[in-house]
């Protein structure tokens, strides 16, 4: 890898090789990653929902010449695409989900970290717009580095249009996750996403990054995000709120569960009938009609 460009991988990369790589660079590009039919599709279902928004309100983070739209399990079929990729998957499983042991009794059994699917949002970043903030993403959780115990966050930045210097493509410091808390990222230490549409960056919580500039005059740059978070922490995005029962019971068993339908990380249980249940066992139950309006048989 060249000091100042993010290292390349291409889709039939082994776990360990693209693990290897993000922790030493806190980021990889993987060619090609997803194909011709899921990014005209993406561009399909969310071309027009992009359209229909305004832009953010703030010229600094959310960016006054950016739109943003988030919910996309509702909006694309192709969402669930990007989240069950085997590669991202498999790569976020293995930073995160490290278990830790814990004495039930007088005997030591591992406790699995878990993961759950974090904010989704599709973001175009249009002409004019300047660079967004560098910043980390696991600072929402107050977390401290160096990471030397576990990472938060693995994301993912799916290329829906062609990333380039020129039209905002994500700026990463390529190191910045082995640095401490009181070292400033500053932007010409940043080195810009370039990759065609279908490609994609993947990079941990603890890396500087942020939205590029657009300096062209009539390109906008489309990209696609989300990531696996650590179980126990609390989604950027609330499942509960962001998407209805019948939506959540159309969606995969895996995306459901990722969506924290499931207890079975040991958080998220709910009671029915004096029993610590899994609220997966409710999306069955056809007398349990709304999220947060009781359980069946409450009054």
């Amino acid at each position: 890898m060249a000091k100042n460009e993010l290292a390349r991988l291409t889709p039939d990369a082994t776990t360990d090789a693209a693990v290897e790589v993000i922790m030493r660079d806190g980021g990889v590009i993987i060619e090609g990653l997803f194909d011709e039919v899921t990014i005209e599709g993406i561009k399909k279902d969310l071309d027009p929902v992009l359209d229909s928004v305004d832009t953010g309100h703030d010229a600094v983070f959310a960016g006054n010449r950016t739109k943003r739209a988030s919910g996309l399990f509702a909006r694309t079929e192709h969402m669930a695409t990007i989240a069950l990729n085997p590669l991202f998957r498999s790569v976020a499983q293995s930073i995160l989900n490290k278990p830790i042991n814990a004495f039930f009794g007088e005997e030591s059994v591992p406790f699995p970290a878990g993961t759950h699917i974090g904010a989704t949002m599709a973001i175009k970043i249009g002409p004019g717009q300047g660079s967004q903030p560098l910043h980390r993403d696991d600072s929402v959780w107050l977390w401290r580095h160096p990471t030397y115990q576990r990472e938060a966050r693995v994301q993912i930045m799916v290329a829906v249009s062609d990333f380039t210097a020129e039209n905002g493509g994500t700026l990463v410091i390529p190191g910045s996750h082995l640095w401490d808390d009181e070292r400033a990222p500053r932007l010409e230490e940043a080195v810009p996403t370039e990759m065609k549409a279908g490609s994609a960056l993947i990079w941990i919580g603890s890396t500087y990054h942020g939205g590029g500039q657009n300096t062209t005059s009539d390109e906008h740059r489309f990209g696609l995000s989300t990531g696996y978070d650590l179980a126990f922490l609390r989604p950027e995005e609330n499942p509960f709120l962001t998407y209805t029962l019948e939506q959540i019971r159309s969606f995969p068993e895996e995306i459901q569960r990722g969506l924290d339908w499931s207890s079975e990380h040991y958080l998220g249980w709910v009671e029915v009938g004096g029993q610590m249940s899994d609220p997966m066992d409710l999306l069955g139950r056809d007398d349990y009609t709304s999220t947060g309006a009781g359980l069946p048989g409450q009054v």
